[in-house]
């Protein structure tokens, strides 16, 4: 295998979901074999079920590891076992619980760094009961595998906006309680870095988004003035470049996210619903924050379609070429940060005109041997005057 080349780690999704079918289509195209090394965490066998019943070319290549991927081949590892009954276009536990399989031996993979990224396909966003207990969701899963203390946040991106979510899968009334001063800060320090790191943003503009509505021309909410406000003042002064709070509603009728690189939205519907009535199509979810680069295609199952052969692979398409983007860029960002030039000069520098023109300490003894200690010829001069007085 090209070591040079991406290797971009690929989850089936459900099974019963539109997840082959954006495999196979994204990679009918033979431009995106040039780009990376696709390999598939699946089932051969649903592979070649979905292959036959789409009529699509049945071209994957079976490896039992994924040190064994080939170039120019769509590598498929056996991530599942046991028999799946792939009933499509129904939601059911064993196609939730083929998709928790999948992932789980994906990241067991990465850790052993037999990839570079990960890229999800379609699966239920409810949590599955794996041997009797409830399976995390996602990004959860992930930070708890292998964020090594650090926390994990999901973006939705697209190429004129970046939105993260400062709650996310809470219950609204819950929401005002999730929002401290400590949380912001947080949650703005890490966008802040995947905009640098990530994205080859330099100096990141972040938006954050109030809370509470607009009442008389004032956010009359405590929120707002004991959470967000002090939050952006505190990271103002640390030098990053926030924004806000704004109405939310005003925000985006007005086009105000175009003058800036990523917005912190409060809640779920707050951000996601103007985010999708702008851009309904070829978003991605990014995953920020950890040390893999994770990205999936913002789209559920789409059970209602599922096995038709109408799916669209361009968001599929676009989730790769985001992680391989975004593993490119962070390689790149560090590269020159890994071997830092050892330092050269120890003593403090001080070019002020006191020192510019002052005379050295061991100098100013070699002076003082050779006049033995006489009077400066000011002083003399004034003796002289005084005795002709």
């Amino acid at each position: 295998m090209n070591n040079n080349k991406i290797r971009v780690a690929i989850t089936h999704g459900s099974t019963n979901g539109i997840g082959y079918e954006l495999i196979f289509k994204a990679f009918e195209e033979t431009e995106m074999f040039e780009l990376c090394t696709p390999i598939i965490y699946g089932s051969p066998k649903v592979a070649a079920y979905h292959s036959k019943a789409l009529g699509i070319k049945d071209n994957f290549t079976i490896i039992n590891d994924a040190s064994a991927a080939q170039d120019g081949k769509l590598n498929i590892i056996p991530a599942v076992d046991e028999e799946i009954k792939v009933e499509m276009g129904i939601p059911s536990s064993d196609a939730t619980l083929a998709a928790v399989k999948a992932l789980d031996r994906a990241i067991t993979d990465y850790k052993d760094g037999l990839f570079d990224v990960l890229v999800c396909a379609p699966a239920d966003k409810g949590e599955a009961h794996v041997g009797g207990f409830d399976f995390p969701r996602r990004a959860k899963y992930i930070e708890q595998c292998i964020g090594e203390g650090k926390k994990a946040q999901s973006l939705l991106i697209n190429e004129d906006m970046r939105m993260a979510l400062m709650t996310d899968e809470i219950s609204l009334k819950d929401v005002p309680a999730a929002i401290t001063s400590h949380d912001i800060i947080e949650q703005v320090a890490i966008l802040f870095t995947t905009l640098r790191r990530d994205m080859r943003v330099s100096n990141p503009r972040i938006a954050v988004l109030a809370l509470n509505p607009d009442v008389d021309g004032k956010a009359e909410g405590k929120e707002e003035t004991e959470a967000i406000v002090p939050a952006i003042q505190k990271l103002a002064d640390a030098g990053v470049n926030v924004f806000g709070p704004y109405q939310a509603d005003l925000f985006f009728q007005r086009g105000d996210y175009y003058h800036f690189d990523a917005i912190l939205s409060m809640y779920h519907d707050q951000g996601l619903a103007p985010f999708k009535t702008l851009h309904p199509d070829n978003n991605v979810r990014y995953l920020g924050g950890l040390p893999l680069v994770a990205t999936a295609p913002d789209l559920s199952p789409c059970y209602d379609i599922a096995g038709q052969g109408v799916a669209d692979p361009t968001p599929l398409r676009h989730a790769i070429y985001a992680a391989i983007d975004g593993f490119r860029n962070r390689r790149a960002y560090d590269e020159p940060l890994a071997n830092p030039l050892p330092k050269l000069y120890h003593e403090k520098k001080d070019d002020s005109e006191k020192v510019r023109f002052s005379i050295p300490k061991k100098h100013e003894n070699a002076i003082k041997e050779r006049l033995g200690n006489r009077p400066a010829p000011a002083a003399k001069a004034q003796e002289s005057n005084g005795k002709e007085q």
